[in-house]
């Protein structure tokens, strides 16, 4: 499994209106059908550059999905946040492969 990582630092002028775009914004990206779920977090960093931080973690059915979503989706749904935001959020993406999960359980 792959999770497609997106960390956004968000000036703090925008923040709200973001949060809002963002939670309406994950919905597109599943509806493509490459994912299976994701994750919103917030970073609990201090950045030095100001502005609040979070990370979009959307779990990859495959790699064959995640390149299908660069192909033919990532362009149109990245030029949305271009046109709202411009460079009040800065981003970047990583990718990351699952080795290994654990879990702990409970009674």
């Amino acid at each position: 499994m792959i999770i497609y990582n997106v960390t956004s630092n968000i000036d703090n002028a925008i923040h709200e209106k973001w949060l809002v775009w963002i939670k309406e914004h994950i919905p597109q990206v599943l509806a493509t059908g490459c994912f299976t779920e994701d994750k919103l977090t917030k970073v609990l960093v201090e950045e030095e550059l100001g502005g609040v931080t979070y990370s979009v973690q959307y779990r990859a059915k495959s790699r064959e999905a995640l390149d299908n979503y660069y192909k033919n989706h990532a362009d149109v749904l990245r030029q949305d946040a271009l046109k709202q935001f411009a460079d009040k959020v800065l981003a970047f993406r990583t990718e990351l492969e699952i080795i290994d999960e654990y879990s702990v359980m409970f009674d």
